[in-house]
């Protein structure tokens, strides 16, 4: 099975230098390059765009795209982004707050059927208003 990994999971394998992180990080890192030897990982155009913002140096920017380019993107289309929406909505209605960026990671996860692996605790609640599968590290 294919797992859709959010910003969060990304950050920790590729933006965090080993040594820095906590053990529970660590873990989320090794079940990464477990998910990326198997090639069970895939990503979104929105995750991709958010990994990718704010590096400040070109050299850095260029490196960390030309690793994410050997995963694919999951192809999106008007049924992920209306179904993001009406999560979105239903989160507003809830009092429940959730970016447009996690509604659309949420939705594709749903709709297509893919665990999703994350760092955040957000996607928790999320579930509540959405059912989807979350992925933890073996």
């Amino acid at each position: 099975m294919s797992i859709l990994l959010d910003t969060s999971v990304w950050s920790l394998a590729l933006r965090r230098k080993p040594g820095r992180s906590t053990p529970a990080q660590e873990r989320i890192r090794a079940e990464w390059e477990e998910l990326a030897r198997e090639g069970r990982v895939v990503i979104i155009g929105a995750v991709r765009q958010e990994i990718l913002s704010g590096i400040r140096h070109r050299e850095q920017f260029d490196k960390l795209r030309a690793q994410l380019r050997a995963f694919p993107d999951l192809p999106l289309g008007t049924e992920h982004y209306e179904t993001a929406a009406e999560l979105s909505n239903a989160c507003r209605r809830k009092g429940v707050t959730a970016t447009p960026t996690d509604a659309l990671i949420a939705a594709v996860a749903h709709l297509e059927k893919v665990r999703l692996f994350t760092a955040d605790g957000d996607f928790a609640r999320l579930q509540r208003l959405l059912p989807f599968e979350l992925h933890a590290p073996r």
